[in-house]
């Protein structure tokens, strides 16, 4: 895990840096705020492709370690002049330790999410929604990293944007309806109510909620994200780095994690 630390360490240096820019030229910084704005905003119609990693320690009876690499490309597509569908895509690569049992050991893809939200492409008064389907995708690699279930249910979200604040919240419902018969089947939600400010230079500050409840299991998970991020370059590449502790409030106890971090980059392709 030390290399993950290095990471997160590497990556608060970044945003450092990202935040005293405070001096860079007026349309410039002004691009930035906009830029890191359309981020924040998970239907905005701009190209993405964040790469989320999350570590999480002291997991459960024999104090297990987990890291989950999230690929979660973003695909906006113009149906006409007044709709957008924003595809996203959520693909798991799971790495965990002592977490199904003593000296155990897993690492593979767990099972994919696929969102399409319908969303409008002109917005009224800062208020935004996208509404569509969400899909639960087998495509796990180990037995202990997958449902063997496919699934299906509605997502949507709402948010409003007025000078550099975003703030709303995402949810989905996901019912199994095919699939392996010996699993249990899936039925659960996911609510993610989140709040970010950015600054003209494309800093930010954030903090998001993760809550899924279980309803086949009568249990829930959740974590609160404290986040700092910022919008820079790789040579050429417009880039977004961010990074801030994962603190876990609720879970059962063979899963529950004690502390963990988050650590981000986000390859954006504006247009």
């Amino acid at each position: 895990m030390k290399k993950h630390t290095l990471l997160a360490f590497m990556l608060a240096i970044a945003l450092l840096k990202v935040e005293g820019q405070q001096k860079q030229p007026a349309a410039q910084a002004q691009s930035a705020q906009e830029l890191a704005n359309k981020l924040a905003n998970p239907v905005a119609s701009l190209i993405s492709v964040p790469l989320q990693n999350n570590t999480d320690y002291g997991i459960g009876e024999f104090n297990g370690s987990k890291n989950t690499l999230n690929v979660q490309p973003v695909i906006p597509i113009q149906l006409n002049k007044r709709l957008n569908l924003i595809t996203r895509y959520i693909v798991p690569v799971i790495d965990q330790r002592d977490v199904t049992g003593d000296k155990t050991h897993q690492f593979g893809l767990s099972d994919a999410t696929l969102s399409a939200f319908f969303a409008p492409s002109t917005t009224k008064n800062g208020l935004i929604w996208g509404v569509g389907p969400a899909f639960l995708v087998p495509i796990g690699t180990n037995d202990f990293l997958t449902t063997k279930k496919w699934g299906i249910g509605p997502t949507a979200l709402v948010l409003k944007q007025a000078k550099g604040l975003t703030f709303g919240v995402l949810m989905n419902q996901i019912w199994s309806f095919a699939g392996d018969k010996d699993r249990t089947d899936v039925n659960q939600m996911f609510i993610q109510p989140f709040f970010t400010h950015n600054w003209k230079s494309g800093a930010g500050l954030g903090l998001n909620a993760e809550i899924t409840s279980n309803w086949q299991a009568g249990n829930a998970t959740a974590f609160i994200n404290p986040i700092v991020s910022g919008v820079t370059k790789l040579g050429t590449q417009t880039i977004q780095l961010a990074v801030g502790p994962r603190i876990p409030v609720a879970g059962p106890p063979e899963s529950k994690a004690k502390f963990g971090f988050r650590a981000v980059l986000t390859f954006v392709f504006p247009e």
